[in-house]
């Protein structure tokens, strides 16, 4: 069974930068769908930033755009999110989570969609 696992958290000052991974074992993130989501203490999880399972297009799942930017590492089963010009809105734990690919390539926006989730992992931005 597939297990992916975040790693790349940190504490950091506003303005730096960040780059996240998901590991996968047991399996490959070939033809899965990665998502990066992101939940803060007293918030609900959001959706960040995901890369198609087909065609390897990158997605975003919310209206924060430009810091963000997820790829795939070259051996595919590794999924990247780098995160620049941190905000302390942005600490939270960050999960990575993947789902087979779907007929028509694309990124679920509902968390509830994803069958494969790591334990996630913390980022805090402060000054």
């Amino acid at each position: 069974q597939l297990h992916v696992v975040e790693s790349g958290g940190g504490l950091v000052q506003p303005g730096g930068s960040l780059r996240l991974s998901c590991a996968a074992s047991g399996g490959t993130l070939n033809y899965n769908t990665v998502a990066w989501f992101r939940q803060a203490p007293g918030k609900e999880r959001e959706g960040v930033h995901c890369i198609s399972g087909r065609l390897a297009n990158p997605n975003y799942l919310t209206s924060v755009k430009g810091r963000f930017t997820v790829s795939r590492g070259l051996a595919n089963n590794m999924v990247f999110l780098k995160i620049a010009n941190l905000e302390p809105e942005d600490s939270g734990i960050y999960y990575c989570a993947a789902e087979p690919a779907r007929a028509q390539d694309g990124c679920a926006a509902e968390s509830n969609e994803y069958t494969y989730w790591g334990q996630g992992t913390q980022v805090t931005v402060v000054s």
